[in-house]
């Protein structure tokens, strides 16, 4: 493998036997993504042990060998905040990912430091430096000067050796489940944003009624079937705020649609013939076609947005004990979902996600017990982590170490001192 740049298709196949031989690669992309339905991929730097490429695909027509290898599961592939490149994936050989390890959420499952972008987790992990100076580069440009080819190769120079300190660490820790765990969720999100249900994403689309709903979904497939023919970005054709206003006014008539000031703007003047045409076609279409609503309770009281306050405190004071990332572990919006299952009952759908996996690892009981006023929280300046949650005197579980009152809340607890757990949940 030549440490250059690589710009014929005989020497990228001679990188992809290379990269089988060596069993692990890292990987990382340069893309375009503003004027195209698509990102343009604009660079695909690799690396093995001991030394790293640069692929050019304006000059290489065929990379399906290196998707190939990146869907299947015979190659670990190492990569940093690799949302952009399982899109790659699934477009180019319409696969998932097979082995991909992502540094950033990895990173994350063993400190508290998440998302760290590229430079940052290098400096934290290796102690090394970085040099950023090409971000705003036009990698689409031709020829590449030697200094954006050393910055693409930077990027993935470093990855293999944070990898390997992850993967001990994590070893170490039980937690390498957590992290494949979690490259894999992140996969089926980017997944899921193709999907057919993905016109729900919209914001503001669960306030429609259901005939709103059957003219925001018709409307983004056109917008998405308009922006592949013109290959341009969705947003560009209809920006997602108006797709909205059309679904609330369904304007069956190019007057009606053009009634919003902003959709006289000429790239989205030109499409007003269609919109109508989209809208009354949806208008004419059997009732019982229109998509359901989807039951968004919200904050079914006053105090549940309180209560999600709490259960946040006492998440980030568990998560700092574990050492791990609290952005990762659970959302505002999660602690309100355990709140409407737990407190009132509402168990339409699955379980909440803190309550599953890893996350239920830990959580343990400690957001239900504090939900149900079995834990009791003080302020403990001398600790490591400021709070302790305890369990409430007479609220012990059967069979646990109860101690004198106020003792950390019942349980497994690490070796050492007690008081290192103060929710008593070790792992």
């Amino acid at each position: 493998m030549s440490q250059g740049l690589v710009t014929q298709q005989e020497d990228f196949a001679a990188v992809c036997d290379e990269i089988r031989s060596a069993g692990i690669v890292a990987m990382d992309t340069e893309f375009v993504s503003e004027g195209s339905y698509r990102p343009e991929l604009c660079l695909l730097q690799l690396a093995v042990p001991g030394r790293e490429v640069v692929v050019d695909p304006l000059a290489v027509p065929d990379l399906s060998d290196w998707w190939q290898i990146m869907a299947d599961d015979e190659v670990t592939v190492v990569a940093h905040a690799a949302r952009q490149e399982a899109r790659f994936c699934l477009d180019f050989v319409s696969r998932r990912p097979g082995r991909l390890w992502d540094v950033q959420i990895a990173e994350g499952m063993r400190t508290r430091s998440y998302p760290l972008n590229h430079e940052r987790l290098v400096a934290r992990v290796l102690g090394k430096k970085v040099p950023g100076t090409q971000s705003r580069t036009d990698w689409r440009r031709r020829p590449l000067s030697d200094r954006q080819v050393e910055y693409a190769r930077d990027d993935v120079r470093f990855l293999l050796a944070i990898h390997q300190r992850q993967e001990q660490a994590l070893s170490s820790l039980g937690r390498r489940e957590w992290a494949e765990a979690e490259f894999e969720r992140m996969i089926d999100e980017v997944e899921a944003e193709r999907g057919e249900e993905s016109w729900r994403r919209l914001s503001g689309v669960n306030r429609l009624d259901r005939t709103g709903l059957a003219v925001a979904r018709a409307v983004f497939w056109w917008r998405d079937r308009c922006g592949e023919e013109l290959n341009q970005p969705v947003r560009r054709v209809l920006r997602d705020d108006l797709l909205i206003d059309l679904a609330k006014r369904k304007p069956k008539t190019t007057e009606e649609v053009l009634a919003t000031r902003d959709m006289t703007r000429r790239n989205f003047k030109r499409h007003a013939e269609a919109l109508a045409a989209t809208v009354r076609e949806v208008l004419a279409g059997p009732e019982e076609d229109f998509p359901e609503r989807i039951r968004r309770r919200g904050e079914i009281h006053d105090d549940d947005h309180v209560l999600g306050q709490l259960l946040a405190i006492a998440l980030a004071n568990r998560c700092a004990e574990l050492d791990v990332a609290v952005s990762l572990v659970g959302t505002s919006d999660e602690l309100k979902r355990l709140v409407r299952w737990h407190v009132h009952g509402d168990r339409d759908g699955d379980p909440p996600r803190l309550c599953t996996g890893w996350r239920a690892e830990v959580c343990g009981d400690l957001l239900t017990d504090v939900l149900d006023g079995k834990i009791s929280m003080r302020v403990s300046p001398e600790r490591d982590t400021p709070l302790a949650f305890e369990r409430a005197e007479g609220d012990e579980e059967p069979g646990a170490e109860t101690g004198r009152a106020g003792d950390p809340v019942g349980g497994d607890v690490p070796d050492g001192d007690p008081a290192e757990s103060p929710f008593g949940f070790g792992l």
